[in-house]
């Protein structure tokens, strides 16, 4: 035993060391945090958000969308610049705050009076003349702008391009503060800016970008409110519709140590990342938010939808395209991820990542990894389990803690997965060491002890004890009528006698494991088995019950190929095998019983004994199954069940109420059967009433009810026939109390 603890100590350590070691480098990958753990992280994001979306609150922002309605209304996109205008003036009448354009206007339109003057030579000159004296549709939409407050939006290059570099126009400067540390190198930047054309974005209040960038995956979960495009600080286009809604002010930049913590604009500290990407906290897509550009320029939208609202412009028109995947909607409208940007500003619930999130995971991943890489070897492996799955349901409650209470966003992907694969590697090694050990006690103790008994010591050596414990138990025993008659037919064939058997015993026993029961022993030509030990089975009954239903189909399956051996063999004798069923249930002391030098998992009492002479009650009753009280009243509401007598069995005093079972529920729930039922009751009752009369009658209906659903139930009924007649000749008396004395066993 010494050399089992050596050797169990030095796979300790080993096992530790290499936990250790994978703890150590799971947490470098995490600081080099390549695609896979960054995607996985995200997608973990993702979840949560889509457990707990932001509440649907309506919030005064409104989304005039460009849709199929608008577009049969109007026609295709791009609309004229005159008719963008016409939808700017009825905004600004209805009441518009501000508008916002989630589209830019970078190319003159082709549509213009002047543009179809110079792409119509043919025209006449008078006609060209008359064009070219009107205003261009830029200038009317910039007049439209002018006479509202309106952002136009703009979009980034994120390539370098000489060919826009060569048609930019001047940035106008916006004014921000600074609170911290100088922003500029921690923001995303972008080579060129795509504007409108010069005309529409003089008349513009504001300009701001709709630039959105998906993650690797093609998600849409940051969005940039700050970013540089030609080394000028622009803002996103909502937080530059917000500027503008409270006044036009500054907006300000917050920077730490480890990047930008946020931005103010309108009043409101927005917290973002540290390249100055906010995290939406998103909702699904709901129809309440948007109101269509067509029924706007028709005047059929009402006034309200409209006034007081923010106001951007956009398109959820299929054949446009601008839609994104979010963490709540494979397709979202680009236009909605800004105006929920927007809400989220002005209810002031944002999600956010802390700049020391990762820090915070990386030390509770090594703690928690030292704690399992302590605790795993020195308890067994249901603990070891146990305390890991506590382990990880701390780091999902933290998180999930984290999400709905304070709206941060930490990583339950990389703790839980680094904590499951160190516990994995060591109980891996707790499990190989273990079976070493048991290898070694198999070699030690083989020869002395059974190959069962030695298994179970391997695995629990504390059970090499005396004893068991009490416990409801339900009993099967089986056994074969007219066996010795079947022996002395192979007085000359013994190895026919034991293949018959062994096919036999086959048969009954898969039927029995097939229910989950445990085999205790074989007797001959008997087997006793039980259920609800060594594993616990609540419905230890019922299964007990389909177990004896079981053998006596695959009884007659074994008939059924014996008659076919027996017809190609015209010299053998065939034997038809009939079995007889005990089935009772009770409480049994269940454990290892023996000596001190072998014993045996096996189950003693009372209920044992009688599920034994029930058993042996099977043929003068003429049933196949006979069941006691406790069994029946387990099964009786689901399976075709009669009660078949009162008897004192051999060896006791206390009368057994006993019952036969017949078949399954098919047959429980048929009429045929519950009129059998009745009919049954009625017998009983009149027979220990002892009214002889009508007890007789009675046994010749059943006889007709159990011949039309072609029940054997004859041997039953000749016994009530023939004691019927006894008791007639000789009545019990008035002290009779219905109980039948079985003379054997």
């Amino acid at each position: 035993m010494r050399l089992f603890r050596s050797a169990g100590s030095m796979g300790v350590a080993l096992s530790r060391l290499a936990g250790l070691m994978l703890l150590l480098v799971l947490l470098g990958l995490r600081v080099a945090d390549p695609l896979v753990l960054s995607s996985i992280r995200n997608q973990g994001f993702d979840i949560l958000q889509r457990i707990h979306p932001r509440p649907v609150v309506p919030q005064p922002i409104k989304i005039v969308d460009i849709d199929e309605k608008s577009l049969q209304l109007v026609g295709q996109w791009p609309w004229p610049r005159s008719e963008v205008a016409r939808l700017i003036d009825r905004l600004t009448a209805m009441g518009a705050v501000v508008v916002g354009f989630d589209v830019v206007f970078a190319e003159p339109d082709r549509l213009s009076p002047d543009r179809i003057a110079e792409d119509n030579p043919a025209l006449p000159e008078q006609a060209r003349a008359d064009l070219l004296k009107l205003p261009s549709n830029e200038e009317v939409l910039a007049e439209s702008i002018r006479r509202s407050r309106v952002i136009v939006g703009e979009t980034s290059a994120r390539v370098e391009d000489q060919t826009l570099a060569a048609r930019d126009a001047p940035i106008p400067e916006v004014a921000f503060a600074t609170l911290g540390a100088d922003p500029t190198p921690f923001l995303l930047k972008f080579p060129h800016l795509v504007q409108n054309l010069p005309v529409i974005s003089d008349a513009a209040t504001g300009r701001g970008l709709f630039t959105v960038e998906p993650d690797p995956d093609g998600i849409f979960r940051r969005i940039p409110l700050v970013m540089m495009v030609e080394e000028r600080v622009r803002l996103a286009l909502s937080a530059e519709m917000l500027r503008i809604a409270t006044g036009g002010e500054a907006f300000a930049i917050k920077t730490g140590n480890a990047g930008i913590e946020g931005i103010v604009v309108g009043g409101v500290m927005v917290p973002t990342d540290g390249s100055g990407r906010v995290w939406p906290w998103f909702n699904g897509s709901s129809r309440d938010r948007y109101v269509s550009a067509g029924s706007v320029m028709s005047g059929e939208a009402a006034p309200e939808s409209i006034a007081g609202h923010l106001v951007v412009i956009g398109t959820s028109a299929v054949g446009l395209e601008d839609f994104r995947a979010t963490p709540v909607a494979n397709f979202m409208p680009g236009v909605e991820i800004h105006a929920q940007i927007i809400e989220n500003i002005l209810t002031k619930e944002f999600l956010h990542r802390p700049a020391y999130a990762i820090g915070m995971e990386l030390v509770f991943t090594l703690v928690l990894g030292l704690i399992i890489i302590w605790l795993v070897p020195k308890i067994g492996a249901f603990y070891s389990f146990f305390a890991a799955a506590m382990v990880l349901g701390v780091v999902a409650a933290g998180v999930l803690w984290a999400f709905f209470s304070q709206r941060m966003l930490l990583d339950a992907s990389f703790p839980g997965g680094t904590l499951a694969a160190v516990f994995m590697l060591m109980a891996t090694a707790n499990y190989m060491r273990e079976e070493r050990q048991r290898r070694q006690i198999r070699s030690a103790f083989g020869q002395y002890l059974s190959p069962a008994l030695v298994d179970r010591l391997a695995d629990h050596p504390e059970q090499l004890v005396l004893g068991g414990e009490t416990r409801e138990l339900t009993l099967l025993f089986t056994d074969v009528r007219g066996f010795t008659t079947i022996s002395e037919s192979f007085k000359s064939n013994p190895q026919g006698l034991t293949r018959l058997m062994n096919q036999f015993l086959t048969a009954l026993s898969k039927a029995i494991l097939d229910r989950d029961g445990t085999i205790d022993k074989y007797m001959g030509d008997a087997i006793m088995a039980f259920w609800n030990a060594p594993v616990d089975l609540p419905d230890h009954a019922m299964r007990a019950c389909r177990a004896g239903l079981d053998m006596v189909k695959q009884a007659e399956a074994v008939n059924a190929k014996r008659r076919e051996e027996v017809a190609q063999n015209p010299g053998e004798t065939l034997h038809e095998i009939k079995i007889g069923v005990g089935i009772n249930s009770g409480e049994c002391v269940v454990g290892n019983m023996g000596s001190d030098m072998r014993f045996d998992y096996t189950a003693l009492g009372d209920t044992v004994n009688l599920a034994s002479r029930l058993e042996g009650q099977s043929k003068p009753y003429g049933v196949t199954i006979i069941l006691g009280d406790n069994t029946a009243t387990a099964v009786a509401e689901t399976l075709a069940v009669l009660e078949i007598d009162l008897i004192r069995v051999k060896g006791k005093t206390e009368p057994e109420r006993i019952h036969t079972l017949l078949g399954v529920e098919d047959m429980a729930a048929d009429e045929r059967f519950k009129a059998l039922k009745e009919a049954n009751r009625r017998l009983l009752g009149s027979y220990r009433a002892q009214k002889w009369d009508i007890a007789e009658a009675t046994v010749a209906e059943m006889r007709g009810l159990s011949s039309a659903m072609d029940v054997n139930i004859d041997g039953y009924l000749t016994l009530y026939e023939s004691r019927i007649a006894f008791f007639r000749a000789e009545p019990p008396g008035d002290g009779w109390d219905g109980v039948y004395t079985a003379a054997s066993k």
